[in-house]
């Protein structure tokens, strides 16, 4: 499914780690600058816009880390 396991694991490792670094900056009154745009579609939008992020993540990185070659 993936070719390169490598490449697509680290692009969730940076999805889910920036989702939920803006998750944990945001308590704290802060933004990610590269973020700082989503702030214009109101809390509720920016708060899901960085759940998707997370999740998207997560589901890249396991999918890149499954073997489909394995039989069950």
């Amino acid at each position: 499914m993936f070719k390169n396991k490598t490449v697509w694991t680290i692009v969730g490792f940076f999805l889910a780690g920036s989702g939920l670094l803006s998750i944990m900056l945001s308590l704290i009154g802060a933004k990610l600058a590269w973020l700082a745009w989503l702030a214009g579609f109101g809390h509720l939008v920016t708060f899901l816009v960085h759940i998707v992020m997370m999740l998207t993540g997560f589901i890249i990185i396991y999918l890149s880390q499954l073997n489909v070659n394995e039989e069950a």
